[in-house]
């Protein structure tokens, strides 16, 4: 038994893969076969399938990259309060519009009321010490004092004059005016008016807390000069110029495409290999929001290339295909070389010379081609 059973094994070893060759050739003939595709002039109408030659057009070359919708630093605005203070009221929420000079929020402290009793009376002791000064000034001209004493005088009156200019600077910086206070309009509250006009986009306070001089109590921003904030690579910085012309949509709406013109590039590279390119766009889009990812195509160069209709190409095992025709409804598949896609056209750089193409719904070719093939 141990020397017959190797030789039956050959022989089924054999025969068992004599079949798998066989078919293996069979399938190898039908793939190949499997390129041709002939219809009737009823399927060729019904199918809508179109026909043309290959034109010459002019292709840019196309650098696509990403980025974020931004905008520049002097449009965005933290605010606080430079004596700091108890909040009284506050009525913003993130996503809130504002206008200048709106008043967002209103603080109390009492150190508010005391500097407000200090300029009062820095003002009024201003007064006296320059009516003296001038009554020196005049005894000094006619030499009824000495010197001395007329330098005293002015030193006192210039003395208390910078004392109350910069009081009043400080009624300044929390929005009180010193021109209208007095004595009987002497207010424990100070109001933080709105910088710019824009959206509130952070709220970090609540009202009854006590924010000092560093804290941020919102921020604000202001989209109408928004722009793009594209990241480049540095082995593509050298084909971007200023002036360029690029062609950018959302992440999530490919569909809707917006024009923007390279403005800046900065020149420095990053850890990361990259630099920074500022487009400004061409049109103002209210979609459009600060931190929204987009991408980018950025037309490099033209050039004189074969191209067919992106409808043209076919793929089929991650490889292009074009369909030529041969005349009578027939058609046949033949791989071709892709280029760069532009404006709806592909550049094919296999020569197509002579040749008529399938250049509308080739996919309809293809899906007979391969169901015929499988029935088969």
């Amino acid at each position: 038994m141990k020397k017959i059973i190797p030789i039956i094994c050959v022989l089924f070893a054999c025969k068992n893969g004599e079949k798998p060759a066989q078919e293996a050739a069979k399938d190898t003939a039908a793939v190949v076969e499997a390129t041709t595709v002939e219809l009737t002039p009823v399927q060729v109408k019904n199918g809508n399938i179109e026909i043309g030659a290959a034109t010459t057009r002019s292709m840019a070359a196309v650098l696509r990259v990403n980025g974020t919708v931004d905008v520049p630093p002097q449009n965005v605005v933290s605010v606080s309060m430079p004596l700091g203070g108890y909040l009284k009221t506050m009525k913003l929420l993130p996503g809130m519009p504002v206008s200048r000079g709106q008043v967002l929020a209103t603080l109390e402290d009492p150190q508010y009321i005391q500097l407000q009793q200090d300029y009062l009376m820095a003002k009024s002791k201003l007064r006296y010490l320059e009516a003296d000064y001038l009554r020196q000034k005049e005894l000094n001209e006619s030499k009824a004092n000495s010197d001395k004493v007329f330098q005293q005088a002015k030193a006192e009156y210039e003395g208390q004059r910078v004392t109350a200019g910069a009081l009043r600077e400080k009624l300044l910086l929390i929005n009180i005016n010193p021109d209208k206070l007095s004595d009987g309009n002497i207010t424990r509250s100070a109001s933080i008016y709105s910088p710019i006009s824009g959206y509130v986009t952070k709220v970090n306070v609540n009202a009854g807390r006590y924010v000092s001089p560093t804290d941020v109590l919102f921020e604000l921003i202001n989209p109408a000069d928004l722009h793009l904030s594209l990241t480049v690579f540095e082995k593509d910085i050298d084909h971007i110029s200023e002036g360029q012309k690029i062609t950018c949509y959302a992440v999530n709406n490919p569909s809707q495409k917006y024009t923007a013109t390279v403005h800046l590039i900065n020149r420095n590279v990053d850890e990361n290999r990259s630099s920074e390119v500022h487009c400004h766009f061409n049109q103002f889009d209210k979609k459009l929001v600060p931190g929204m990812f987009m991408n980018a195509e950025i037309s490099l160069n033209n050039a004189q290339v074969q191209a067919v209709p992106d409808d043209a190409v076919v793929k089929w095992g991650n490889k292009p295909y074009v369909f030529v025709a041969d005349g009578a409804n027939k058609f046949t598949m033949l791989p071709v070389e892709t280029g760069t896609q532009f404006d709806g056209f592909t550049a094919i750089s296999t020569d197509l010379s002579g040749k008529q193409v399938v250049t509308k719904n080739a996919y309809t070719l293809l899906m007979k081609l391969k169901n015929t093939g499988e029935d088969e």
